[in-house]
């Protein structure tokens, strides 16, 4: 993604922190690329009033209104389920298409395999991005992050949509603040987005996850001391554990950063799936590691934006005593003491490594 684009978020009856994750994402790590969001139920409102982050963007109703702002791209902002293409969008992205506008998707339905869409944007000479759309050329993973130099971090957590991404922007931005070479390697459509670069890892056969989060760590280490990869899923999740052991064993990562929401007690839309407590969560993660490379827990990242702050600080105290590690919301506090706690990791692994 380039400065250039500006965009008209699609987000229709769903904005909000949890339903519309690339819209909020885009909103909070590049407000200057966004003209509007589409979304009839909050019209008349800004980003600012709806999701407690970016401003002034403008909320419209239809079409026509954001148009009027002059945006040169639509962004599918939201993930129905099953990643398919509503049928009620189809007519918008047409249009959208015709007038000359790009459209960028995350959807695992791939828009320019489309004949109308791929019609329309042939008209319009604009152009499609399907951000999840894997390489060709994937093969398994074969173990070679066991040879880099840098310090790989996975965020690992607790369920699904919880922060991990967000965690390790925050901690990426923290981090090169404090004079660190430091890279992000995105995993998932949001994080493509935002970064400009990544494989989504849930779009690949499940064969190649392994190889595809290996280039990607490969690929940040190029130019970095510090890798910081996007997690995703959860190894209790039932529907998406498969992606999460994926990563681990590709990415081989030194260590991971726990994410957590202390208000979930049960996996979400899995009921049926409670979640253990955070120490339990470190001894299993210790154990998935183990076999290809032992890579402790150094930190717990907390999502605590539903809670006020009497429980927000409380759940943090909570995750220290559970855990003996450090924690915080990176989004909500400052991120330092994880930051802090890579560093110190970085360090210690390194000056062993010399030592060798």
């Amino acid at each position: 993604m380039s400065a250039s684009e500006r965009f008209l978020i699609l987000a229709e009856g769903q904005l909000g922190p949890h339903s519309s994750k690339t819209a909020s994402a885009c909103i909070r790590y590049t407000p200057e690329r966004v003209a509007a969001v589409l979304d009839s139920t909050k019209a008349g409102r800004t980003a600012q009033d709806v999701l407690g982050f970016g401003g002034d963007i403008p909320i419209v109703a239809s079409l026509q209104q954001g148009l009027a702002l002059r945006p040169n791209a639509i962004l599918i902002g939201i993930a129905p389920a099953g990643g398919k293409l509503p049928t009620e969008w189809r007519d918008l992205l047409v249009t959208s298409l015709e007038k000359g506008l790009d459209v960028w998707s995350g959807l695992h339905f791939f828009i320019a395999d489309d004949p109308e869409l791929a019609a329309a944007a042939e008209r319009g000479r604009s152009r499609i991005f399907d951000l999840r759309r894997p390489p060709a050329d994937l093969d398994v993973s074969t173990g070679k992050t066991r040879d880099i130099d840098a310090t790989v971090v996975l965020t690992v957590g607790t369920d699904c949509n919880i922060g991990k991404m967000t965690a390790q922007l925050q901690l990426r931005d923290v981090l090169k603040l404090r004079g660190n070479r430091v890279a992000f390697a995105a995993t998932g459509q949001t994080g493509i987005l935002i970064e400009g670069w990544g494989i989504s890892v849930d779009a690949v056969v499940a064969d190649f996850i392994g190889g595809a989060a290996e280039r990607l760590t490969l690929q940040a280490a190029q130019d970095a001391d510090i890798v910081l990869v996007e997690g995703q899923g959860s190894i209790i999740h039932p529907s998406f554990s498969g992606v999460t052991v994926g990563l681990i064993h590709g990415t081989l990562p030194h260590a991971f950063v726990l994410c957590a929401q202390p208000s979930r007690t049960k996996i979400r839309n899995r009921e049926w799936v409670p979640i253990p407590p955070l120490d339990e969560f470190v001894r299993m993660h210790d154990t998935i590691a183990a076999p290809l490379r032992p890579a402790p827990t150094i930190a717990v990242a907390l999502n605590t934006s539903d809670l006020p702050e009497n429980e927000a600080r409380e759940a943090i105290r909570e995750a220290e005593r559970l855990t003996g590690l450090p924690a915080t919301d990176p989004v909500r506090y400052d991120a330092s003491p994880i930051a802090e706690a890579i560093e110190a990791f970085h360090r210690s692994r390194t000056s062993l490594a010399a030592a060798v």
